[in-house]
């Protein structure tokens, strides 16, 4: 719908337009779309049937609203659209600060001027887009940002007294009227400056420097907190809480399969790459299962919150060491290797923060770990439990392979950097591994047999059957007792010289 052409009040007047507050607006256009049998909030994955019902209800209720949850959990990507339950255009009057509704104004300059003009003022129309504002709250944050300040040289120069309201420099939620007003992180706010929202949400008034003005502001507000936050840094004082009208608590993705989907849509991979780079499905899961895993860890703090933004960057990331990889080779397309998720560390130690921050394992060792965990679960899906405890001469499926690295005393080294065929290569001579792979990995596809090749032998080494170590250039795999073995003599030699020195 293009811009109304409607320029004056008499115009308007004509048309038929009525005013309406914003909240009237929402749950107008909202009960269209419910009975219309749409969607209300787009591609927002795994709130079907729990946050996107209660923000429909808050909505039709008329209520001011509050999100309650950890970071990464699409609070401020609801509020923002909610923008598209307004009316696509709404009429102000031209010149009006605080987006003065031409038939029912609120300001004494939007009064003055249709008191001067009549019919012949002049209409704006401003686009529901401009009609959402948005402040993260921070502890300096004031009342003159948020609602405003008196100006001593207005009062001076138009001899007004300070409890006049065209003295007043207007701060954010007033030039907010009649749209969305967003504050994220609302405990951080002080409790002075929560407290200066009271008038607002229920008496409808202003308060500056203990001065009271009657101005019907006409606000959705929205806000967000992390729940930690009440003992953290900061609280929402219990007035300011009675006054919002509903609470809603938001979640993280409840399954892998919701996971994947946001991971899809939200990870920036380009075209040629998603042509070039083949990901196998079990990849996807193994992302995904990294945050799952993280959110019980023992090392991580689970108060402040796994994000879903941890799995979305360490998918790009690993698409990325393997487009690395294959820009290094000169190859023209690769598949996913279970190695390239050592290059999704980075991404891991930014959005984990550790339950000691001097903790013995570091940032590094901990994302590793939890990468091992992940294998660990996608190892059990596929292949037989590798028992904790086993009777002596006890034969397992491994036995083949297992033996291939102790008694042949062979090992396995596969480079960051190793083109497909050397890759290949590295695995094929493995024995027993194709016959596991064909009695246990059913029904996938040919290009991905190495991929779950890999997940066996790292399968193997997490249950402690084999020996990983990493390296500067890539991983090896070796028999377990044996490198202890060798270690052990190693030790022993270095001792007995030192003793045959002295």
């Amino acid at each position: 719908m293009k811009k109304p052409t409607i320029s004056t009040l008499k115009e308007l007047k004509k048309s038929g337009y009525k005013t309406e507050s914003i909240k009237d607006e929402l749950k107008r256009n909202l009960t269209q779309v419910l009975k219309d049998g749409k969607k209300t909030f787009e591609k927002i994955h795994g709130y079907e049937n729990s946050v996107i019902p209660q923000l429909e209800r808050a909505i039709l209720a008329g209520h001011n609203i509050n999100f309650l949850g950890l970071r990464g959990q699409a609070k401020t990507r609801l509020a923002r659209q909610m923008v598209n339950l307004l009316d696509e255009w709404i009429p102000v009057i031209k010149g009006s600060e605080i987006n003065d509704d031409p038939i029912s104004p609120i300001s004494s300059k939007g009064k003055e001027i249709i008191k001067n003009l009549g019919d012949k003022t002049e209409i704006d129309w401003i686009h529901r887009n401009e009609r959402f504002y948005e402040k993260l709250a921070t502890p300096d944050v004031s009342v003159a940002d948020l609602i405003g300040d008196l100006d001593p040289i207005k009062a001076a120069s138009l001899k007004l007294s300070y409890s006049d309201e065209r003295v007043i420099h207007f701060g954010m939620i007033p030039r907010a009227n009649r749209c969305i007003f967003v504050v994220n992180e609302l405990p951080d706010l002080q409790a002075r400056i929560q407290v200066s929202l009271f008038s607002i949400l229920e008496e409808k008034e202003i308060q500056i420097r203990g001065f009271k003005l009657r101005i019907p502001l006409d606000i959705q507000f929205v806000f967000t907190a992390n729940p930690e936050d009440y003992t953290n840094r900061g609280s929402i004082v219990t007035p300011l809480k009675d006054r919002i009208g509903s609470q809603i608590l938001t979640h993280y993705p409840l399954s892998i399969n919701i996971a994947k989907k946001i991971t899809k849509q939200e990870s920036n991979i380009s075209p040629d790459d998603k042509k070039n780079i083949l990901i196998p499905e079990v990849a996807k899961d193994l992302v995904e299962q990294i945050n799952f895993i993280a959110r019980s860890s023992e090392y991580v703090d689970a108060k402040s919150g796994i994000s879903t933004r941890m799995s979305i960057t360490a998918y790009e990331n690993l698409v990325s060491t393997a487009k690395r990889r294959m820009l290094v080779n000169g190859e023209t397309s690769t598949i996913i290797r279970l190695t390239d998720f050592t290059g999704i560390i980075p991404s891991i130690n930014g959005k984990v923060e550790l339950v000691y921050e001097g903790e013995q394992e570091g940032a590094d060792q901990v994302s590793y770990s939890l990468i091992e965990e992940a294998i660990k679960s996608v190892f059990n899906l596929f292949f037989p439990t590798i028992k904790s405890l086993e009777k002596p001469n006890e034969k397992t499926p491994y036995d083949n392979v297992i033996e291939w690295f102790t008694k042949k005393g062979k090992d396995v080294f596969i480079g960051d950097d190793f083109t497909d065929r050397e890759y290949r290569n590295e695995l094929d001579q493995v024995d027993g591994l194709s016959t596991i792979i064909s009695k246990y990995c059913k029904n996938i596809k040919e290009e991905e047999v190495y991929f779950y090749k890999e997940i066996l032998i790292w399968g193997l080494s997490c249950f402690k059957k084999l020996t990983k170590t990493r390296s500067l250039e890539g991983i090896e795999f070796k028999d377990s007792i044996g490198s202890y073995l060798n270690n052990l003599n190693s030790y022993i030699n270095k001792y007995h010289l030192f003793f045959l020195s002295h």
